[in-house]
């Protein structure tokens, strides 16, 4: 009885002892499983989807800029080469290729050292666990966060093989100025590729994730020094380098090859114009752009870009009655309708308002548009139709030529060359408003306009720059019209090309009709209201002035629109806001005198092509014909032996060789037509009645439309 009693008091003294073990195994094993299992809570696949910077690039491959909310560029493991990860392991965790992604043996030492010191400062964190640590973690030092870093590290090395884990290492880590990733650091330290680095570049490039601002070569060179030979001395000490390998790295500077960092306002509105396209026809959100790494090309000309930028903040161009005259220029390519430059503003800052899209009144420059290219589609009107140039009473609206000159009737030719606005209100009244309006309707440019103010611009919305040399590009093309885009092909960081909005062709004027405007506007450039003089190959071109609402004098918008053979351009020049102390006090020619002074400044490189061509199938416009006025002609009895008595006609003619003359011989006032001769200055008349003591006179005449000048002076043989 006396043993059975021992033995259950001390079973029972035990009891709760063995309880306790197996409690606590089986807690252990449960937290032993937790940390196994419970890493897949803490480590998520979309934390190693890191951000990478968008490159825009040139069609020929050169980078423009990158755009990043990190600058990173991912590089795959095998582009980098064995010393430079060899740098990164000895200085970080040399054993990394043997644990599982903890070491224990550190972790032990570090708690032991935590404990000792009652402080949570020694690390002691594995590759695995710094890349779980900054992609699914905080900072603060914590056990809970240490614990879940241990989590997330195990789960990782079950779930991905050693070079994944250490080639997301090297892509997210931060090497600061701003720069993450190894491939952007050799880029940003030494201008090369991860590829190209030697033993001690990548030496410095492993010293510095753990303090980066600290140890940066930008900040404190003789610091990154020591820095980076600790980390070529603990190569050694691990066996990645040899004694004699490690002292000759250690001799060398630092070889810093960074750059000098450029400056580039002059490339902030396109770079707008381009996010907004990939917005809007690509349907990637900015976030997205900053942080996809795709490469985009576009059809940026850096050249036409910076020479825009560099004109424009020329004060010489911008003369008003304050200071803050804005302006806006945009070059379409000839060809393709790209954007090959675009400035929003003299001090345009990326996200201000890009006033190459802003709606402003087009003045002058619309007539081509919706007044004279309409007209010349239409079978009764050609170049040199006469019109009237008179002030005419349209129910109140009395529209008046700039100069108050009126001629009575001038050609469409002339009409546009020095921009009448009589003409061009007279003719929008005959053809009709919505007819003179349909034409830009049908390629998507609507104008919810109906009076006859349209022909000289009055419109209730305007057209922005980028319109207007959309639309003047079409005569250059035989009257195809593209819209204008900046972005030629978007590239993911798969190296998937995403589909893109087409570029259709559309109709805005017949091949004829738009060659007849080219020429037209090109006799406006060379001896009308666009001589500047600046560009002296072949020019077209309209300028175009709005007239100030509250000050008689002053000016409200100027405005140049052209084209030579490769690039069509617009320039305009006025103020955000015109109030009655906001004005100009320049008009259009300082629009154009901007154009032409770019057009100019390119050609000296570019050496654009001297002439217009004309297309084989369209019929070109002849130079106008100035009449001459004869005062001179003589009327003389002759007597020859083959021609017997006769009258001989003689004056002078003009050099223009087209010129027909109508000659007319009157008798007691009675008028009669005799004849026409074409290109001379001479007639002979057989028919002689010298008893009716008869009186001649030529009238010249326009070819190209049978118009009669001047009678000549007259004179009698008799």
């Amino acid at each position: 009885m006396a043993v059975r009693k021992y033995i259950n008091e001390t079973f029972k003294q035990w009891r709760w002892i063995v309880y306790s073990l197996i409690v606590l195994v089986g807690l252990s094993f449960l937290g032993f499983m937790f940390i196994l299992l419970g890493g897949r809570f803490v480590v998520d696949d979309q934390h190693f989807v890191f951000s990478e910077s968008t490159i825009l690039q040139t069609e020929d491959g050169d980078e423009i800029i990158k755009l990043y909310d990190k600058n990173r560029t991912y590089v795959p493991i095998e582009q980098v080469p064995e010393h430079v990860i060899d740098a990164f392991l000895a200085i970080e965790d040399h054993r990394f290729y043997e644990h599982s992604g903890v070491d224990f043996w550190s972790v032990t030492r570090a708690i032991y050292r935590d404990v000792t010191s009652w402080s949570k400062a020694e690390g002691a964190s594995t590759i695995t666990q710094q890349l779980v640590k900054n992609t699914s973690l905080t900072n603060d030092k914590s056990w809970l966060r240490k614990t879940k870093e241990v989590m997330g590290a195990i789960y990782l090395e079950r779930h991905r093989s050693k070079d994944e884990i250490l080639e997301y290492y090297l892509n997210e880590i931060y090497f600061g100025n701003g720069v993450y990733g190894i491939e952007e650091a050799a880029q940003t330290f030494y201008s090369k590729s991860v590829a190209e680095l030697s033993i001690s570049e990548g030496a410095l490039l492993a010293a510095l994730p753990k303090a980066p601002n600290y140890y940066s070569p930008t900040v404190d060179e003789e610091r990154a020094l020591e820095r980076r030979n600790v980390v070529l001395s603990r190569m050694y000490d691990v066996g990645m380098l040899d004694a004699e390998t490690m002292r000759h790295e250690r001799g060398k500077t630092l070889g810093l090859e960074m750059g000098e960092s450029k400056e580039s306002p002059w490339l902030s509105s396109y770079v707008d114009v381009v996010l907004e396209e990939l917005e809007e026809d690509y349907h990637l959100t900015r976030e997205e752009i900053y942080t996809g790494g795709y490469l985009i090309t576009v059809g940026l000309d850096q050249e036409a870009q910076e020479i825009a930028y560099q004109e424009m903040q020329k004060d010489e161009y911008f003369q008003g009655s304050k200071d803050n005259i804005e302006g806006a220029t945009v070059i379409l390519d000839q060809t393709t309708g790209l954007i090959r430059a675009a400035i929003g503003g003299r001090n345009y800052q990326q996200g201000d308002l890009n006033r190459i899209d802003v709606r402003r009144q087009p003045g002058s420059t619309i007539k081509p548009l919706a007044v004279y290219g309409p007209a010349l589609e239409e079978s009764d009107y050609h170049p040199y139709s006469i019109l009237p140039d008179e002030i005419i009473d349209y129910d109140g609206y009395s529209p008046h030529n700039i100069d108050d000159v009126y001629e009575g009737e001038v050609t469409m030719y002339d009409a546009l060359r020095v921009s009448k606005n009589t003409t061009a209100v007279a003719l929008l009244n005959e053809i009709g408003v919505s007819q003179g309006l349909e034409y830009m309707k049908e390629v998507g440019v609507e104008l919810p306009d109906d009076g006859l103010s349209v022909a000289l611009g009055g419109l209730s919305e305007g057209l922005s720059p980028l319109e207007l040399t959309s639309l003047y590009r079409a005569f250059y093309n035989e009257g195809r019209f593209i819209e204008p885009y900046a972005v030629i092909e978007v590239e993911d960081r798969q190296g998937d090309i995403l589909e893109g909005p087409n570029h259709p062709i559309e109709r805005l004027f017949s091949s004829q009709t738009s060659w007849y405007l080219t020429r037209m506007l090109q006799a406006v450039v060379t001896d009308g209201t666009a001589q500047v003089g600046k560009y002296q190959k072949d020019l077209a071109g309209k300028t175009g002035t709005t007239q100030h609402p509250q000050q008689s004098n002053g000016i409200r918008d100027a405005w140049f629109v052209g084209f030579n053979t490769e690039y069509v351009m617009a320039s305009w020049i006025g103020y955000d806001i015109s109030d009655e102390d906001h004005y100009l006090t320049a008009g259009s020619r300082t629009a154009n005198a901007l154009a032409e002074s770019i057009l100019a400044k390119l050609d000296d490189t570019k050496d654009f092509q001297a002439n217009f061509e004309k297309p084989e199938h369209v019929n070109d416009l002849e130079p106008p014909v100035q009449l001459p006025v004869i005062h001179d002609l003589s009327a003389d009895v002759s007597l020859g032996f083959r021609d017997g008595l006769h009258v001989e006609l003689n004056w002078t003619a003009s050099k223009d060789e087209r010129v027909k003359y109508h000659i007319y011989r009157e008798i007691d006032g009675k008028v009669d037509y005799l004849d026409t001769v074409t290109g001379v200055g001479s007639y002979q008349i057989r028919q002689i009645r010298m008893f009716d003591n008869p009186s001649y006179y030529v009238v010249p005449v326009n070819p190209l439309n049978d118009v009669e000048g001047e009678s000549s002076n007259k004179d009698s043989a008799f």
